[in-house]
């Protein structure tokens, strides 16, 4: 069964550890021994991180003598970004709703 792009992401960054790696390549390349540093887990695990946020598309990983660094790639993230603002305007409509209901009760507190 094929997954779509959407759920490899989805799927990539439902674990914390992917989601902190994703943050700290957001300010440039590192090796996965930097990326490991924060974590009190093996560098195999972070590996395994790595090739899932790999095969989600998230990061690409290059080679410059034998530094292998790690690069975000944002466009899937780009994906869930429009997916998420579809329903902008159902949570806008639901707050802006909730905000008349307490204009009115505060409306009848005042009125009595």
């Amino acid at each position: 069964m094929a997954v779509d792009q959407l759920s490899s992401t989805f799927a990539a960054l439902a674990d914390p550890t992917r989601r902190a790696i994703l943050a700290r390549l957001s300010d440039g390349e590192a090796s996965v021994t930097e990326l490991a540093e924060p974590f009190d887990v093996s560098l195999p695990a972070i590996s395994k991180h790595l090739k899932v946020l790999e095969r989600a598309g998230l990061i690409t990983r290059g080679r410059t003598a034998q530094w292998r660094p790690c690069r975000l790639e944002a466009g899937p993230l780009s994906d869930v970004a429009d997916w998420v603002e579809r329903y902008r305007r159902f949570w806008d409509g639901s707050f802006d709703r909730l905000d008349e209901h307490l204009r009115e009760i505060q409306k009848g507190r005042t009125d009595d």
